[in-house]
């Protein structure tokens, strides 16, 4: 809290900001400027450079999300996760190790949201414990004591962190200009990273029968069920998932239908 003296006689005590004016233009500058920028260390680096001169709040990075729902072992440093040169050292190698373990309950939390929020807000809400609390701990453990994630596009994430918690004096307006910021940010990292080449269904190679078995099958529907309403014997069924069984790689029936819906292969 700031103290302002002002004519009377008691000082008035008033909420400080995180932007200045000049921060402010800046930032909003940042949006139209960001354009001109050719890798993404430049679009990382020159955001930083104009949110963390006066304010405690730095960036830390930005993620492209696989295709594949909830696949972090897709996640590769430098094609598809951008991290700022200056995030606290030792951070990223740990974090790195972690996501490709497929735990990440941060990175699944912006997936899933569409308004952006703090590292504090996610852990009152959810309530971590075990290995969903072990990212939050990891950043407290290399200084980093809250952060603020901004999901743009269903397809990106940019995150910045804090020395200390974003509570009561993280104004709307300073959330509004960081969202605007990371938003021009991913739409710059977008056209630089490029659409990736294969189509979402051409990885398994799936038929339109196999699909339409395992879609019937995601509904809770038996063998004998899914047979009766396509019209086709139980044996053909069954050798239809059985096929995408094999494509798909799994293990078992519930195994080859979660794997088909994580793949958006069926929905």
């Amino acid at each position: 809290m700031a103290t302002i003296p002002l004519r009377g006689p008691h000082p008035v005590t008033v909420k400080q900001t995180y932007f200045d004016q000049q921060t402010r233009t800046r930032i909003i500058d940042y949006s139209m400027e960001v354009e001109n920028l050719d890798t993404p260390d430049e679009v990382l680096n020159r955001l930083d450079d104009i949110i963390a001169e006066n304010n405690p709040i730095r960036v830390q990075g930005a993620n492209r999300f696989p295709t594949k729902v909830g696949d972090w072992r897709r996640i590769e440093l430098g094609k598809n996760t951008f991290l700022h040169r200056d995030v606290p050292r030792g951070w990223t190698e740990e974090w790195s190790a972690f996501v490709k373990s497929g735990h990440c309950l941060g990175l699944m939390t912006a997936r899933m949201c569409l308004a952006p929020f703090t590292w504090t807000e996610m852990t009152r809400m959810l309530d971590p414990v075990g290995i969903d609390r072990w990212p939050i701990d990891l950043a407290q453990k290399h200084g980093m004591r809250d952060g603020y994630v901004c999901p743009v596009g269903g397809r990106w994430v940019v995150s910045y962190w804090s020395p200390r918690p974003l509570v009561h004096d993280f104004t709307q307006q300073a959330r509004g200009l960081l969202y605007m910021a990371a938003s021009a940010a991913a739409v710059r990292l977008e056209r630089l990273v490029g659409h990736e080449a294969r189509r979402i269904d051409s990885r398994a190679g799936l038929t339109p029968r196999e699909q339409s078995v395992l879609r019937h099958a995601s509904l809770g529907e038996t063998l004998q069920e899914t047979a009766k309403v396509l019209g086709l014997g139980e044996e053909t069924v069954r050798s239809h998932f059985k096929k995408a069984q094999a494509k798909l790689g799994t293990r078992n029936r519930t195994h080859t239908v979660a794997e088909a819906m994580r793949d958006l292969l069926i929905i």
